[in-house]
C-alpha cells in the first residue's frame, strides 16, 4: 500500500493550489481518503475525508468554506482543493487512508500514510 501527495508549494494569501494524493497498493473504490496536515512546532491534525460513497467529512472547521475534496477512482488518486488560502494554513499535508469504505473519528484509525506535501502561503 503507497500514497503519496503531491502539489504543493509556495502561494500568496489568497491563492489556491490543488493537492493529489496518488494511492496503489489497494482498491480505491473501496476505502475513504482522509486529508491531514502539520504546522511546525504542531500536532498533527485533520482537515477533511472523503468516503467510499463521496460523504464528506470535515475535520477542521476552518476550512469548510475553502477547501475541497474530491476522488478519481479511475485514476487512482484523491485531489484536495484549497482556495482562499491564509498563513496559517502553512503545514506539511499528508493523506491516509483508513481501513474501510468511511471516514473514521480520528486519525489514529487510519492504518497507511503517505509522505507529505510542503504549503506555505506567504507574500
Amino acid at each position: 500500500v503507497q500514497l503519496q501527495a503531491s502539489g504543493g508549494g509556495l502561494v500568496q494569501p489568497g491563492g489556491s493550489l490543488r493537492l493529489s494524493c496518488e494511492v496503489s497498493g489497494f482498491i480505491l473504490d473501496y476505502h475513504g481518503i482522509g486529508w491531514f496536515r502539520q504546522a511546525p512546532g504542531k500536532e498533527r491534525e485533520g482537515v477533511l475525508c472523503i468516503s467510499s460513497s463521496e460523504s464528506i467529512t470535515y475535520y477542521d472547521d476552518a476550512v469548510k468554506d475553502r477547501f475541497t475534496i474530491s476522488r478519481d477512482n479511475a485514476k487512482n488518486t484523491v485531489y484536495l482543493q484549497m482556495n482562499s488560502l491564509k498563513p496559517e494554513d502553512t503545514a506539511v499535508y499528508y493523506c491516509a487512508k483508513p481501513p474501510g469504505y468511511y471516514c473514521p473519528g480520528s486519525l489514529l484509525e487510519y492504518d497507511y500514510w503517505g509522505r507529505g506535501t510542503l504549503v506555505t502561503v506567504s507574500s
